[in-house]
């Protein structure tokens, strides 16, 4: 069974209020689980960060790591210090809401972090240690990189579509008036194709960013 498929699987069987979810290949310092409990009464998540004074991340993944953090945190407007931590806690009752767009792969903790985020749930980082892995591990950095990558786009357009769209849609119209200024003023031959290409465009994915806008809003109205 799939790493997502599997978490889903025990959360929609449990028992109790509360999840807690770790890895089994002993990376996760359980002694850690403590000091998650301390804030789980105030918070609606609560993270094990994988910042703490021991920790061991194959340097070839820290890169990646580094990278998709700053997008999330980008896109998300929330300083994140590990998107897929392994070892967290959380109320089974939230985490249900977001099951129809949790996925059944790895990036089962990348998404839910982020959705939490987007609907301005309260998430707590605790520094935690992250101890050596032994054995081979299942991820694949430039594949699974790029999915990263289309994910957190794909989570954010879900819950906040302007912040992909117009940042698209600025850099579209950025480009058009340019090309018009350098065109008419520096070759003096107006590409006014180009150019209405560009601006078009850009009106286009703006508006379709406001449509999308207008769409989440009204769902999360009823």
């Amino acid at each position: 069974m799939r790493y997502g498929s599997a978490l889903k699987t025990g959360i929609k069987n449990a028992n109790g209020d509360w999840i807690l979810i770790t890895d089994a290949d002993g990376t996760y310092p359980n002694e850690f689980i403590p000091k998650l409990l301390e804030y789980s009464d105030k918070n609606d998540m609560v993270v094990g960060a994988r910042i703490g004074e021991n920790v061991n991340i194959q340097l070839y993944r820290r890169p990646a790591k580094l990278l998709l953090t700053k997008l999330a945190n980008y896109l998300s407007g929330t300083e994140i210090p590990d998107i897929n931590s392994g070892m967290r806690i959380f109320r089974k009752e939230d985490s249900m809401k977001y099951f129809h767009i949790l996925p059944s792969g790895f990036s089962f903790t990348t998404t839910i972090t982020l959705s939490y985020l987007s609907d301005d749930l309260t998430v707590k980082y605790v520094p935690i240690d992250y101890k050596e892995r032994h054995g081979t591990s299942k991820i694949k950095p430039f594949k699974d990189g790029f999915n990263f990558i289309m994910l957190i786009i794909k989570v954010i357009t879900y819950f906040n579509p302007m912040k992909i769209f117009l940042p698209i849609s600025f850099i579209l119209l950025s480009a058009s008036i340019l090309l018009f200024w350098y065109s008419k003023y520096i070759i003096g031959k107006l590409a006014d194709i180009s150019v209405m290409v560009l601006f078009v465009a850009a009106i286009q994915i703006g508006l379709f960013g406001l449509i999308a806008d207008l769409i989440v809003k009204r769902s999360e109205h009823k």
